[in-house]
């Protein structure tokens, strides 16, 4: 994730010691006992990494709890985000007096379902997967920045957004995205300046999509 974010985020990747580390008390309790293993192993490598990024701010290492919802919860005047999917997961941390949000994904590379596709893409978008250049499954790329644009857009707005809610175009020469939000979204927004719209990066390598983006300060 380090080549798609600014160097005012800290990001950390997992190594393999990062999946069956300890966790922090605050964050075992948000854990659970009752958690299968592969949830156990995603979240410890989560905030092993979470609290990794934190230390590369200067900051000293701190629990990274879930919130109700299991969003992070980071320390004051930090934003950050987490991503894990088989045999990855990363995080990044930013100070809020750098930048607004920053949100990232990471998907196995594979070809999508009929029925998934529908949930996900507009038809304008299923359109343009086809105008594509072969051999990237598309409509996973621009599952994952939808995913990127969601993380970016909830610790703003305080609201989720549905798939369809947010429109993208990609650029696959410059591996970049950008996804305008529904303005009826936008309208209902009770934040001061909610974003219209989010940039981003994409790349496709070694069987993964990651994909990440900055929201900037006005």
């Amino acid at each position: 994730m380090r080549d798609l974010l600014p160097s005012t985020v800290a990001v950390a990747v997992a190594g393999p010691d990062d999946w069956t580390g300890e966790l922090l008390p605050a964050e075992q309790a948000c854990l659970g006992e009752r958690a299968v293993q592969t949830r156990r192993r995603d979240f410890t490598a989560g905030r092993a990494c979470a609290r990794r990024a934190l230390t590369d701010l200067g900051l000293p290492p701190t629990a990274v709890p879930a919130a109700a919802d299991r969003a992070p919860v980071w320390p004051s005047g930090v934003v950050g985000t987490i991503t894990h999917t088989t045999g990855y997961c990363a995080a990044a941390a930013a100070h809020t007096t750098d930048i607004r949000s920053v949100g990232m994904d990471a998907e196995q590379h594979r070809e999508v379902d009929p029925g998934v596709r529908r949930l996900v893409l507009l038809p304008e978008e299923e359109a343009s997967c086809a105008r594509l250049p072969a051999g990237v499954s598309w409509p996973i790329v621009l599952f994952s920045a939808k995913e990127t644009v969601y993380k970016v857009w909830y610790p703003v707005v305080g609201s989720w957004l549905d798939f369809h809610d947010a429109r993208l175009e990609l650029d696959p020469d410059a591996g970049t995205f950008t996804a305008r939000i529904a303005q009826a979204r936008v309208d209902a927004a009770t934040v001061d300046d909610p974003p219209a719209s989010v940039s981003g990066r994409f790349v496709v390598v070694d069987g993964l999509v990651r994909t990440a983006a900055v929201l900037t300060l006005r």
